[in-house]
């Protein structure tokens, strides 16, 4: 395919090709060649409805067809060359198609405009990464189901401020992510419900007096109907955002989990091993094993967050309908795609692979007076203290503990009558950790008949 010094799509109105400055600045083959496939697709389905409506003849329909399957394997094979002189990615794969077919590719854009056209592709290339990131919270989610299963029952502190506040269990903790992760995976797929109309047809902005059926189309390339406005369907740019915002929130929970794990990997917490997949060493300390994917995965939030607010920059003072700055609109949904499901990837293999250190877990969920809030509620329970007083007695004998060096359950019960006379024997069914997690029956409650039942509950979501 040769490379020429001007564009001669742009027809007459033009006595020579922009010069390299605006070139460079208006040419978005560099990047919108992503959408090589969509594009193709777009075309293939344009052409045979043009056929189909009597717009264009059978035998252009199909020297067209044919030629177009040309350019795509052309495409993957890397035998294409792109040219910046032809702007994208439409104009390089008619022109090419016209090298190919001749006189027939000429038609192919009847009843179309490139308005249509990008939006048409764009929203392709989403849905398919709405999809692959439907995939990707589904490994995830199964990842941690499989996490919280194995550990229902084992103890774990749980934590507010960082600091160890109530005894909880590590399948509790794995299916805090599948709750989070299942909202994020409703996120992807109401998006994709919102946006799967098609604004081919549209044209330039008014739509078109050819006799051309948008229904076809829609059908052919998978949407559920054609956009129903004209000036909306060029415009529209809605669907970028919400992938856009999805993913944001998304990554913010698997940046949230990545510092867990950095966290709970650390020599000083020893919750988790990572395994040697998803970690690297040190160039100087050979003792040292760096949780360097899920640093990594916290890092990523930054730039798809980034993408989300500079997309809704370009967008926010747009009258309709389209404007070049629209162009503007891919390079950070590409960039921000390519790392979300690359983020989704490697946290779900973290996952799949770590393995949570049992006795560390359960001696850090007997540390820091965490049963102190079962105290409490006994001495509300059983001795009927009004809550308040129950908070002064308790925390009495937590610092009673801490001056002696001990736990709640290592304090005899003389001491504990002491703050208050009528503490009986019972008092120690409540203060061990395993107790303390077994009392937590409420619906959501860390309790293990709960967590397994909440496992069930999401195996019955996914099928």
């Amino acid at each position: 395919m040769t490379d020429t010094t001007s564009n001669q799509m742009w027809g007459g109105r033009f006595a020579a090709g922009p010069d390299a400055i605006m070139e460079a600045i208006n040419a978005s083959i560099g990047f919108d060649q992503r959408m090589a496939a969509q594009d193709i697709a777009g075309s293939r389905a344009h052409a045979a409805m043009l056929a189909a409506t009597g717009v264009i003849t059978d035998s252009d329909a199909e020297a067209i067809r044919e030629g177009l399957l040309t350019v795509l394997s052309e495409i993957e094979a890397g035998d294409f060359t792109f040219s910046s002189a032809l702007e994208d990615i439409h104009m390089n794969v008619e022109a090419r198609l016209k090298e190919i077919i001749g006189e027939p590719a000429g038609r192919l854009h009847t009843g179309r405009s490139r308005n249509d056209q990008v939006a048409t592709d764009f929203k392709l290339w989403v849905r398919d990464q709405l999809d692959a990131a439907e995939s990707g919270l589904l490994a995830l989610i199964s990842a941690l189901l499989s996490q919280a299963e194995a550990g229902a029952d084992w103890v774990m502190p749980g934590f507010t401020h960082l600091q160890t506040a109530q005894p909880v269990t590590w399948g509790h903790h794995m299916m805090a992510y599948v709750e989070m992760f299942g909202r994020d995976l409703s996120r992807v797929r109401d998006a994709r419900a919102r946006m799967n109309e098609s604004p081919l047809g549209a044209a330039a902005l008014a739509g078109t007096s050819f006799p051309i059926d948008r229904d076809i189309t829609a059908k052919a390339l998978g949407f559920d109907r054609p956009a129903a406005n004209s000036l909306d369907a060029v415009s529209d740019r809605d669907f970028a955002l919400e992938f856009l915002s999805a993913a944001s929130i998304c990554a913010v929970h698997l940046s949230r989990f990545a510092e867990e794990l950095v966290i709970w990997s650390s020599a000083q917490f020893r919750f988790v091993t990572l395994s040697d997949r998803f970690s690297t060493g040190s160039s100087i300390m050979p003792q040292k094993k760096n949780p360097d994917a899920a640093e990594l995965i916290r890092a990523k939030v930054g730039r798809i967050y980034g993408a989300n607010t500079a997309l809704m920059m370009v967008m926010k003072g747009l009258p309709l309908t389209y404007s070049k700055d629209m162009q503007e609109d891919k390079e950070q949904v590409f960039d921000a795609a390519d790392n979300w499901m690359l983020a989704l990837a490697a946290m779900e293999g973290m996952v799949r692979d770590m393995t949570a250190n049992r006795d560390s877990l359960a001696a850090a969920a007997g540390s820091g007076f965490s049963t102190a809030t079962d105290l409490a509620d006994w001495l509300v329970r059983v001795l009927g203290l009004p809550f308040r007083d129950a908070h002064h007695v308790t925390g009495t004998l937590v610092a009673r503990a801490e001056s002696r060096g001990c736990d709640l359950p290592d304090l005899r019960l003389a001491e504990m009558q002491e703050v208050h006379g009528d503490i009986t024997q019972d008092v120690y069914s409540v203060l061990g950790v395993e107790n303390s997690v077994n009392s937590r029956t409420s619906y959501g409650g860390t309790a293990p008949v709960q967590v397994r039942a909440q496992v069930q509950r999401w195996k019955g979501i996914l099928g």
